[in-house]
């Protein structure tokens, strides 16, 4: 259930070595429902994955009111930026950090890639933030944002 009540701040933290555990441990709630309707939830396998991924440098902690609740990664690859390992805690889905966080991540004159499991809630966060599908098959939906799509700035203001 999410908490109806305002946010007061929403920050970002860099990341730290220290921070991988409990992050996996987020992933695989996180991504437990989309996995198993798409029979791929292996609970070993959802952890291990992140953490051969994990790379505090590029990685940034969601904080809502001084609460460490999820992460987001940036990660650079030539010309593109891979948007990855965007997690929060059930506790703060539907409350607008999402958007917020992007709001407050994307950049404007950046191209931005990510990919989401089908029929994941979270594809409409990405369309709303100006991704687009550019490629998809009966797990994984490929999206890009554009260099130029303005930022979308949360209904709060915030």
């Amino acid at each position: 259930m999410t908490d109806p009540r305002p946010l007061a701040s929403v920050v970002l933290r860099t990341a730290l070595a220290e921070d991988a555990e409990w992050i996996a441990e987020l992933r695989a709630d996180v991504l437990r429902a989309d996995l198993e309707r798409l029979g791929r939830y292996d609970p070993t396998r959802v952890r291990q994955r992140f953490r051969d991924a994990f790379e505090p440098a590029y990685t940034r902690i969601i904080v809502v009111d001084a609460v460490d609740v999820g992460s987001v990664a940036l990660r650079p690859d030539g010309d593109i930026t891979w948007l990855e390992h965007l997690y929060l805690d059930a506790s703060h889905q539907g409350r607008g950090v999402g958007t917020r966080v992007l709001a407050m991540i994307l950049d404007d004159d950046r191209r931005y890639r990510l990919n989401v499991l089908q029929g994941s809630p979270a594809r409409s966060l990405y369309e709303r933030h100006g991704f687009t599908v550019d490629s998809q098959d009966d797990v994984d939906v490929f999206m890009t944002r554009e260099r130029g799509v303005p930022a979308v700035v949360p209904p709060d203001g915030r």
